[in-house]
C-alpha cells in the first residue's frame, strides 16, 4: 500500500502547492514537467513489457490480448464516455468542475489500475510512484485554477487504488506466474502507449485498450486446463 499512500500524498502536496501558487504557474513549466513524466512513463512501460515478454510461455498472447481488448474497448467506447464525462462537468462551476475532472484523471488510467495490481502481486510499486509524480503535477495545475478544495480528490484516489490492491491480494492464490507475466506484458505496453500520448507523439485511446488487461487472465486460465 506504500505506493498508493505516496500517490495520495502527491495529490495532497500538489493541490496545496497549486493553491499557494494560484494562477502563477506558467504554461512552459507545466509543459516541461509533463514532458519529463512522459519520458519516464515510456521507459517504465517499455522495461516492464520487455522484461515479462522474455518470460512468456505464450509469445503471441499479448498481440491477441491487445487486438481483442481494443475491439471490445472500441465497442464499449470507453474513451468516448470518459471525454463526455469531462465535457459534462465542464459546465459546472469552479470546485465541482475541478474535482470531477481531477478524480477522473487520477483514477481512470493505466498506471492507476495496473500499479496496484503489480504492487499486490509482485511488491513492485514503481508504477505507483510514477503515477504519483504525474498526479502531483496534474493536481498542482488543477489546484492553481480551482483552489485547495482539489485536495478532496486524494481520499477518492486512495479508496480506488486501495480497492484494486485488496482485490488483487485476495485473488493472488488464483493467479499463476504465467498470468502475471502475460498481464504485465500487456500492462507495460499500455503504459508505453500512455507515455506516447503524454508526449503528444500520437493520440492513443488507451482507455479503449484497457479491456486487454482482462484477456490474458482469462486466456491463460483456459489454456492451463489443457
Amino acid at each position: 500500500m506504500w505506493g498508493t499512500i505516496f500517490n495520495t500524498a502527491m495529490i495532497i502536496g500538489g493541490s496545496t502547492l497549486g493553491a499557494v501558487l494560484g494562477h502563477g504557474l506558467q504554461a512552459h513549466y507545466h509543459d516541461i514537467m509533463m514532458t519529463a513524466m512522459g519520458l519516464a512513463v515510456m521507459a517504465i512501460g517499455l522495461n516492464t513489457a520487455l522484461t515479462h515478454m522474455a518470460k512468456s510461455h505464450y509469445p503471441v498472447l499479448f498481440i491477441v490480448s491487445l487486438a481483442v481488448g481494443g475491439i471490445l474497448g472500441e465497442w464499449l467506447d470507453l474513451d468516448g464516455h470518459f471525454n463526455r464525462l469531462l465535457q459534462r462537468h465542464a459546465g459546472q462551476s469552479s470546485l465541482g468542475q475541478g474535482l470531477a475532472t481531477g478524480i477522473l484523471l487520477y483514477c481512470i488510467g493505466t498506471l492507476s489500475i495496473v500499479g496496484p495490481i503489480e504492487a499486490a502481486l509482485r511488491g513492485n510499486i514503481t508504477m505507483l510512484l510514477t503515477n504519483g509524480m504525474l498526479d502531483g503535477v496534474t493536481s498542482t495545475v488543477l489546484a492553481s485554477t480551482f483552489g485547495i478544495g482539489m485536495i478532496l480528490a486524494a481520499p477518492v484516489l486512495f479508496c480506488w487504488q486501495g480497492s484494486i490492491y485488496l482485490l488483487a491480494s485476495l485473488a493472488q492464490g488464483a493467479i499463476s506466474t504465467a498470468m502475471i507475466n502475460e498481464l504485465s506484458t500487456v500492462g507495460g505496453i499500455l503504459i508505453l502507449a500512455s507515455g506516447i500520448s503524454i508526449l503528444g507523439l500520437k493520440h492513443i485511446k488507451t482507455l479503449n485498450l484497457l479491456p486487454a488487461l482482462v484477456v490474458p487472465i482469462v486466456a491463460v486460465a483456459i489454456l492451463q486446463l489443457f
